[in-house]
């Protein structure tokens, strides 16, 4: 089981099922909303609860993005599927997690470089964004 939260802690979630490894997204969506790329998990649905009232903003027709209202931690990206995608710097503690990989390279900032060997997808990788181990 892990926690996580906001910074303010008015929106805290439990996780009680096994979690993908950390994925780091640099789209342009991620970029604008983060101030760099994104470094998420997911887990399923059903294994996720929140207490607390998110703030949701549908950022495409495809997908919306979860934060607080209060301290403006973004916290959740909900889009089709069975998981819900949380930012892994809101877990609590050790995570217990690693980061496997990269998508959207080909949008990535030209202000530094990937260099991890990790792989990395110019757009999304299904391989990489659905896998809960």
């Amino acid at each position: 089981m892990r926690n996580g939260s906001c910074l303010c802690g008015q929106i805290t979630y439990t996780v009680s099922g096994p979690m993908r490894p950390v994925i780091a997204c640099h789209c342009k969506q991620c970029s604008k909303s983060s101030g760099h790329h994104v470094a998420a998990t997911s887990a399923a649905r059903d294994d996720i609860e929140i207490m607390g009232d998110v703030t949701w903003y549908v950022s495409s027709s495809t997908a919306r993005r979860g934060f607080c209202g209060t301290c403006g931690s973004q916290m959740f990206w909900d889009g089709a599927g069975v998981n819900l995608s949380i930012s892994a710097g809101s877990i609590d503690g050790d995570t217990g997690l690693a980061l496997a990989g990269h998508i959207y390279c080909a949008d990535k900032g030209d202000y530094y470089d990937i260099s991890d060997g990790l792989p990395c997808a110019d757009a999304d990788d299904p391989n990489l964004t659905t896998q809960v181990r």
